[in-house]
């Protein structure tokens, strides 16, 4: 954090300057900085280089490919009517998977948009094509790597500030880590989340990836700040702002605001980057953004600016892209296949998960559905199922 911004973080609201002048704190003198490592041009400072062995500055690359290629495949097979739905995270891959880099198995983590980490910490393709097939064995997998994916917006911060609350408590060598977009940050539930974590000091990081859109609300209509990172100060908590289509500097701020939070010191990450493909594979981005705005944002890709990264430093004569590609296919490939051999549900599930004891109300109505399959099984030609689930 720069000394200005402490310093305005530190003046009261109003005060006398000693000529009776009142003073306004205003945005306007506000200089938040975006942290950079590579320029879009593909410059960089050798200095500023997070300290990685170079398999791992290869590993950043095969993980980010990792991401778009899955991306692709589960948007094709939505397409063909095999997923209800996808959130395609294509332009934010260096956003993603340069912040994942630096979390610890011991780590929990509550993501939003961001499916590789998932993949990084231990679960399968097959987990999460389950997951976005509505099958809840997928969740229950990334629970046992201390991981869940959360849909609903927002919901999932005073959860991970809870979680982070039981660290503090424990003691634990572990922070607790939400991913969150910029739509995330117009909710009830992220102001009592960041609230409780700036106010109680908890183990706390809060990973946001401002994407540009709330769906098909721009940035500049959801708020009237100027940064998402300045709203952390009134939380009481620090804010780093960073380029999020450069993995480097991505991995550089959150490896340092994840030792700040270990001690104690949650800290807010605002992620500068862009969702190139559709909110979801049910939206239409045509309606509210222009082709000139989402080209403009393409010559901006983090993979290849990574790639032109990999180059300066004589790196890529190590990665094989097309094999890491046919790698991530052959595994995908493998994964549907797995993913489609999950048997469909039977009906009578949709009774058996809301009470422990079933109501005697819907204990009839489930006697009586099943009466009517058994009377007149020509009914189970008008029972839609899920695709693969």
């Amino acid at each position: 954090m720069s000394d200005r911004e402490s310093d305005i973080r530190a003046s009261p609201a109003v005060g006398d300057d000693g000529g009776g002048e009142v003073r306004y704190l205003s945005q306007r003198n506000l200089e938040v900085p975006t942290h950079q490592i590579v320029s879009p041009d593909g410059s960089y400072d050798e200095g500023a280089i997070p300290d990685l062995a170079d398999e791992e500055l290869c590993d950043l690359y095969r993980w980010m490919v990792t991401d778009r290629v899955f991306s692709r495949r589960m948007v094709n097979i939505q397409r063909r009517g095999e997923l209800g739905t996808f959130g395609s995270t294509r332009g934010q891959e260096a956003s993603i998977i340069g912040s994942a880099f630096t979390l610890q198995p011991q780590d929990w983590l509550y993501v939003g948009r961001a499916w590789t980490p998932m993949f990084m910490r231990g679960a399968s393709m097959k987990d999460m094509i389950l997951f976005w097939r509505g099958i809840e064995e997928g969740q229950e997998a990334f629970a046992r790597q201390n991981s869940q994916i959360a849909i609903s917006i927002g919901s999932h911060l005073p959860l991970v500030a809870g979680i982070a609350w039981g660290m503090q408590l424990d003691d634990a060598d572990a922070v607790s880590t939400a991913y969150l977009g910029d739509g995330a940050t117009s909710t009830g539930a992220a102001h009592e989340g960041i609230n409780l974590a700036g106010s109680l000091g908890l183990p706390a990081l809060f990973f946001c990836q401002n994407n540009q859109y709330a769906i098909s609300m721009p940035f500049e209509q959801q708020s009237g700040a100027n940064t998402i990172a300045q709203k952390a100060l009134a939380y009481g908590i620090d804010a780093i702002r960073v380029d999020g289509q450069d993995v480097l500097a991505v991995y550089d701020a959150v490896q340092s605001a994840r030792e700040r939070v270990k001690n104690g010191d949650p800290v807010f990450v605002e992620s500068v980057t862009y969702r190139l493909d559709a909110h979801t594979t049910s939206d239409d981005p045509t309606r509210y953004r222009d082709d000139e705005e989402v080209q403009q944002w393409e010559e901006h890709d983090p993979i290849e600016r990574y790639r032109s990264f990999l180059k300066s430093e004589g790196l890529w004569s190590e990665i094989d892209h097309d094999a890491i590609v046919d790698d991530i296919e052959a595994e995908f490939d493998e994964a549907l296949a797995a993913a489609n051999e999950f048997e469909e549900r039977g009906v009578a599930e949709m009774f058996a998960y809301v009470y422990d004891d079933l109501p005697p109300e819907l204990a009839r109505q489930l006697d009586e559905f099943e009466e009517l399959l058994e009377r007149r099984p020509e009914m189970y030609d008008y029972i839609e199922q899920r695709p693969k689930g």
